[in-house]
Parts: structure tokens; sequence; C-alpha cells
């Protein structure tokens, strides 16, 4: 009795053996699948190829020679990716509509669908097609694998179905890498683009500000030789021709250095040189403040022009300028040892309407193109700084109506100037 007990309880033991052992082999045969199915998959970054490794491996680890894999873009409801192997090439057309309608149909976790139910469901599936299971990648992607019967003939149970969810778990998250590194490839060659289009934008821009270089310096050389007035036209509008002569009010400056000659003989013309520049330089610096044009130079003078569309700032800006002038040659006179006082700089300023714009002389040796205001007013203009001495300032009686209560002035009654007819009423600042 106590015999039969011991058999009894050592074939139970074996039982269990073979069971353990049986469970020993699923799992390994679960684990090498896993390895080798994951190690393929994720040997590459590139969509295509992962679906087709998952498949091949797949299958071959099932012992099938049937199978298929197809994602859909559900937002546009289009199949994306398509990969099958052994079928006929007539069953693919099938394989893809019933593989798009069963994605479509609103799965939103892994369901496998197999046996009778599967062909129940899905008409158009071929015969052979023994087992789909359904896996989603991400709320755009979702995708279904299907496979054929096994070779060996067995049917697929619960263990094979859980080993396919973990298989396809495995796809999906190589699945989101690839399309993570796609993403990635897209940026670095948007970026790349991006690159290439700020090389050449900083080219063209480097090129376009040597232009503006070259055109700041002739510029600049060109402000030496010709009145601002031409060169602000030149600069709106380079091709056009220049513009007709029009009345127009202007306050004319005329400045004269008084005894130029006898200081080029006192100190010779390297010293005298310098002087001059010196003055010049501040002369051009309280011009320009004041909106003056500069229209002729001569040695020892300069005629200027101030053009403001107001009458009464013209006169202000006159006045204003030859101020400044009177002070900066006291400034200067400190800096040359060489006067004992400052030079004396003699102006004279008339104001009202005159003939302005472009002048064109023609010449033996060619044409010359001049900008300046005609007319009787810079005549006036003319012989009133003639009568200037001692640095004075003398303005015209329409320049010191303009700056009444601006600029205290006297008047010197009236003289009789060259050419004129009339006597003028000269006032001094």
């Amino acid at each position: 009795m106590n015999l039969q007990k011991e058999i009894d309880s050592l074939r139970k033991s074996l039982v269990q053996a073979d069971c353990t052992d049986m469970e020993l082999d699923r799992r390994i045969f679960y684990l090498k699948t896993l390895y080798d199915v994951s190690k393929d998959l994720f040997s590459s970054v590139e969509y295509e190829p992962i679906i087709k490794n998952c498949l091949l491996m797949t299958m071959g680890n099932f012992g099938v020679v049937e199978g298929f894999i197809l994602t859909i873009d559900l937002p546009s409801q289009e199949i994306n990716r398509f990969s099958f192997m052994g079928f006929k090439d007539t069953d693919e057309p099938f394989l893809r509509a019933d593989g798009r309608k069963l994605l479509l149909s609103g799965v939103r976790e892994e369901v496998v669908i197999d046996g009778e139910a599967l062909h129940k469901k899905y008409r158009s599936f071929p015969k052979s097609v023994a087992l789909v299971i359904s896996f989603i990648v991400d709320s755009d992607t979702s995708g279904v694998l299907g496979l054929g019967r096994k070779l060996v003939g067995d049917s697929y149970n619960g263990d094979d179905t859980e080993l396919l969810v973990t298989l396809m778990n495995n796809l999906v998250v190589a699945l989101k890498n690839a399309k993570s590194f796609e993403e990635i490839k897209n940026l670095n060659m948007g970026l790349q683009e991006k690159n290439i289009q700020l090389e050449t934008a900083l080219t063209d821009l480097k090129a376009s500000m040597r232009k503006v270089e070259i055109l700041e310096s002739v510029k600049e050389n060109l402000s030496k030789f010709v009145p601002v007035t031409v060169s602000r036209m030149i600069e709106k509008s380079p091709d056009a021709a220049m513009p007709k002569s029009k009345i127009q009010d202007v306050s004319v400056l005329f400045l004269d250095i008084e005894g130029y000659t006898k200081l080029c003989e006192k100190l010779g013309s390297n010293e005298t040189s310098e002087i001059i520049e010196k003055h010049f330089s501040a002369f051009m610096d309280a011009i320009y403040a004041n909106n003056g044009d500069v229209n002729e130079t001569a040695g020892d003078g300069l005629m200027v022009l101030f053009l403001n569309e107001d009458r009464q700032t013209n006169a202000l800006e006159a006045v204003r300028t030859a101020l400044s002038v009177r002070e900066e040659t006291v400034r200067i006179c400190k800096d040359f040892s060489v006067l004992y006082r400052p030079l004396d700089i003699n102006i004279g300023i008339n104001s009202g309407e005159a003939l302005v714009g472009a002048a064109k002389f023609d010449t033996y040796s060619g044409s010359r193109w001049t900008y300046t205001a005609r007319g009787n007013l810079t005549n006036v203009a003319a012989r009133i700084g003639s009568l200037a001495k001692r640095g004075e300032i003398l303005l015209s009686k329409a320049t010191s109506e303009r700056i009444e209560g601006y600029i205290p002035v006297t008047s010197l009654g009236k003289v009789s100037l060259k050419h004129v007819s009339e006597e003028v009423e000269i006032f001094k600042v």
C-alpha cells in the first residue's frame, strides 16, 4: 500500500516536472523571441525597415509563411505603410481593404481576432489569414499585424497572443523612436536649409554693406565739392534730371576773412593754410548745424544759402550761423600764439525771394553745373558783406525784421551800394 502511494507521488512529481519543464521551455522561447525581434527592431531608426524586420522575425519565430503589417494615418484615414510576405499579389487589395476597415472601426487598444470570428467579421481577408492583432503607435497612427497558419498545424493559443501583444508593444516603441528620429532629421534638414538661407542672406548683406560703404565714401568726397542741396537731390533720385530754377524765399550769407592777403605775407603759406583750415572747419560745423548750404567758396570767403520753407527760420538760422562763427573765431584764436587777436570775419546777410536752382555754364573746356540763388537779392547780400569791417555782422532791413524779438540789432542808417539804384538801410548785430 505504501509502495503504491510512493509510485503515485512519483508520477505526480514527474507530471509537475514535465509541466515545469514545458513552462521553462515556453518562457525561454518567449525570451529568445523577444530578444531576437527586439534586436532587429531597435537596430534601425527607419520606419520601413523596422516594419519589415518585425514581420520577418515574427513569422520565423511562429513558423508561418504568410504575414502582413499595415499602418494607417488616422487624420487622413489613408494607409501610410504596408508590408506583406507569402501572400499572392492578388491578395494585396483585400489585405489592404480589411486591414484599413479594422483600424477605422474605432480600435483604441490591442485587439486579437482569430479563427471563425475573424472571417465572419472581415470577409475580404484571405482564408489563409489565421490571426490579426491591432496596435496603437500614437494618436495619429495605428496598425495591424496579420499571420497565416502555423506550418506545424497548431492553432494560436493564449500564450501566443500574449507573446504577440508583447512583440507589438516593442514594435510600437521602435516605431515611436523612428518617428522621433524622422522629426529630428526633418528639423535638421530644415535647419540646414535655414543656415544656407542665412549664409546667402549674410553674403548679400555683406555685398550690400560694401555698396553702402562705397556710396558713403563717394558721398563724403562729393560733399567737399558739391552743395548739400544737390547731394540730397542726387541721393533721392540719382537718374533724375536737375530740377528747374524757381522763385523761392532764401537768406543769403556772404562771409569774408578780412586781411587774408596780409596774413599770408606775415605768416607764410603753410601756417596761413593751417589757420584758415581750422577756421573753415569751424565755419562748416556752424553752417550745417543751422541747415545752411555752402554754395560757393573762394580762398577767403563763402556764400551760404538758407532754404527753409519758413521765411523767418531762414533769417534766424543765417544770423545764428554768423554769431556762432564769431564765437568760434575767438576760441580758435587762443590756439594760435601767432595771432594777437581773432581774425576779422566779416559777414553780410540779405533775405527775400530769389531765383534758386541749378545753372549750367558752357565753356570751351566743357560744361559746369552749379546750384545757386540769382538776382538782386544775392547782389545786395554781397555788397552788404563788403561793407562789414573788423568782424561785423551786417543785415538788410528784410533780415532784421524777420529776427525781431529774437536777436537784438542796431540800425546804421541807409547807405548807397555799388550797382544798386536805391539806398539800403543796414543793421548791425
